[in-house]
């Protein structure tokens, strides 16, 4: 399948959709058998890449199903996602995207808005089948400091 840079861009602002409606099945429909999904930040007091969050398929899963049990933040979050650049590699049958991602979150009680998180999402594409699928996603944020904030993905 040859997929044309508007259907990416889609993939990535549906899947951003299905996961502000936190609707983990959809979102997880996007992603390939194989996907992998992570979050890093850099700290500059230590010099050295945090890692928050690495999962596969299956432990995506198991996370999204256990939410209900988990003590977190449950504001909501709204992604803002701006698709910088799109490479596609035909003969691998994979693309890669480099999106924008600011995350805000609005309080439950009051209902005030605040800026939650900024970085980029640096998105593999797997074109082989039907249709495009999430091989990987790689979060990178700027922002560090998260309160107790939330066990649901970027």
């Amino acid at each position: 399948m040859i997929a044309d840079r508007a259907e990416l861009e889609e993939l990535v602002y549906r899947s951003c959709l299905l996961l502000d409606e936190q609707d983990f099945d959809g979102y997880l429909a996007l992603c390939a058998a194989d996907f992998r999904y992570s979050i890093r930040a850099y700290s500059p007091e230590i010099r050295r890449d945090m890692l928050w969050m690495d999962l596969d398929k299956p432990g995506l899963t198991t996370l999204f199903h256990n939410l209900p049990k988990h003590n977190s933040d449950r504001a909501p979050l709204s992604r803002h996602a701006t698709v910088y650049t799109v490479a596609t590699d035909t003969g691998a049958g994979r693309a890669s995207l480099v999106t924008a991602l600011q995350v805000f979150r609005t309080d439950l009680d009051g209902g005030a808005t605040e800026l939650f998180a900024v970085g980029k999402i640096h998105d593999t594409i797997a074109l082989a089948g039907e249709r495009p699928l999430l091989l990987a996603r790689a979060i990178r944020l700027d922002t560090r400091r998260l309160g107790i904030g939330t066990h649901i993905p970027f």
